[in-house]
């Protein structure tokens, strides 16, 4: 495990302990710099919060190249994404008066101290992120190595709305589950999920 906070990686330890689960080494490290991993070193790949935490385009194509790299033959990369509407579902559901300074942040995907005409009291609560538009991600990992398997939205059609269909029991909630899985996959509503997860495979050429 790899990550640029030493907490999140106390957190990690702490949580996995929890479980049952241990991890071989826990090392605190950029995603944009895996020298120290040797070319083909890992099946799989999590990049889980590198790519809404890079704020610039060169950076974020630099850790999808490293992760090609120290990926092996025929592996897998599964790569998050939060999307560039995801904070206009939160304001509406939270707090409404955001939305003028979010006006921007559609525009450009950015969010933090570096973005321009966005109040410092609108900033409060969320560190700087990159907020991606769903058309943005295959191209971007393509570019970089990686052959498209899958593009999913992890919460769903139903997010923010769930609280009736959580009261559900038994049959009634599978299938709200399964509909919710399968719409997940429906390219139409990925602007619409809060985070999507890519799922590629390492190119070979």
């Amino acid at each position: 495990m790899l990550d640029l906070s030493e907490g999140c990686l106390q957190l990690a330890q702490k949580k996995a302990q929890e479980e049952g689960v241990s991890f071989t080494e826990c090392l605190r490290g950029n995603a944009t710099d895996l020298r120290r991993f040797k070319d083909s070193s890992f099946d799989v790949v999590l990049l889980v919060g590198p790519l809404y935490h890079l704020l610039e385009e060169d950076s974020r194509d630099w850790a999808v190249k490293e992760t090609h790299r120290v990926i092996e033959k025929n592996g897998f990369v599964f790569a998050t994404f939060i999307t560039r509407y995801a904070p206009l579902r939160w304001s509406a559901k939270d707090e409404p008066e955001w939305l003028s300074p979010g006006n921007e942040l559609l525009e450009t995907g950015v969010w933090g101290p570096s973005a321009t005409g966005i109040p410092s009291k609108a900033r409060v609560g969320f560190t700087n992120s990159y907020f991606t538009h769903s058309a943005e991600i295959s191209p971007s990992m393509k570019r970089n190595g990686f052959e498209d398997l899958d593009l999913m939205g992890c919460e769903g059609t139903i997010s923010m709305i769930e609280e009736k269909i959580n009261e559900l029991k038994g049959d009634e909630f599978d299938s709200w589950v399964d509909l919710n899985y399968r719409l997940g996959k429906d390219p139409s509503l990925h602007g619409a999920a809060e985070h999507l997860i890519y799922i590629g495979r390492k190119h070979l050429k």
